[in-house]
């Protein structure tokens, strides 16, 4: 591999551009704005603004979608999930697994799933 490559890639993955990238992406079509560019500067505004604690970051699910989202893995109705569920719902959303610690015997009930995955979108946006 060149070096110039090798140090684009290197950039690339120093500033987690793939990942905010893919948000911004999935923002987009998520929302279907009649002006894209000035969505994605307000989105990019309210990122800045989430980091001074000055405002919500911009979050692809409401509680309601996380809702929705955990009673289709939960198709028993039995009120919990798998962690292996678990893990692939955050992977559906472009959202990181490298740091879950879940033992594979462990129940992940509406309000676990719910805190993890605002706390992963949270992370998310640490671009």
């Amino acid at each position: 591999m060149a070096a110039g490559e090798e140090q684009s890639r290197e950039y690339l993955r120093r500033h987690r551009l793939p990942e905010l990238l893919h948000r911004l992406g999935a923002l987009l079509f998520f929302h279907r704005p009649e002006t894209p560019r000035e969505f994605l500067i307000q989105v990019l505004e309210r990122v800045k603004a989430g980091r001074r604690a000055e405002g919500e970051y911009p979050f692809l699910m409401d509680e309601a979608n996380v809702d929705a989202m955990f009673s289709l893995l939960d198709v028993l109705g039995q009120g919990h999930i798998r962690p292996a569920q678990y893990r692939e719902a955050l992977k559906t959303l472009g959202l990181s697994t490298e740091d879950l610690e879940l033992e594979d015997d462990v129940n992940i009930t509406r309000d676990i799933f719910k805190e993890g995955m605002k706390k992963k979108m949270l992370e998310s946006w640490s671009v």
